[in-house]
């Protein structure tokens, strides 16, 4: 038989909330069985909290993990899904070195803000009485 895994324990090895987990079931990207009134997971809903977790920390949205895992099942051989996610890494990269540019751009931009603005600071502080 398959190991099962109480919702705190998926809680605990992956350092997020229960209720962290139970979203991402609401929003249908796992679908723990039922004993009694207890969630219970299995591997393959481990396995899927696992690139969850790692789609959200790589900036996916929850629309491209659920596209993700969706062709898990509908493809055994994953051609579809790695097709996929090249195509998804290829896109986030992109944002990513855009954001990259504006962030480098912003610290020059603050850089000379506060040049000028200590600058006449200091004039201003010059010609006190």
């Amino acid at each position: 038989m398959d190991r099962l895994f109480s919702i705190n324990e998926l809680a605990e090895q992956f350092d997020i909330t229960a209720r962290a987990i139970r979203f991402y079931e609401d929003k249908g990207l796992i679908s723990p069985d039922r004993a009694g009134s207890r969630r219970v997971y299995t591997r393959r809903d481990r396995g899927r909290l696992q690139l969850i977790l790692r789609g959200k920390r790589l900036g996916f949205s929850l629309e491209e993990i659920r596209e993700y895992l969706d062709l898990y099942d509908q493809d055994p051989a994953q051609v579809s899904q790695m097709q996929l996610l090249l195509t998804k890494i290829s896109e986030r990269r992109l944002q990513l070195v855009q954001q990259q540019k504006d962030i480098v751009q912003t610290l020059a931009d603050l850089d000379g803000i506060q040049e000028q603005t200590e600058a006449l600071l200091k004039a201003a502080e010059g010609t006190k009485p």
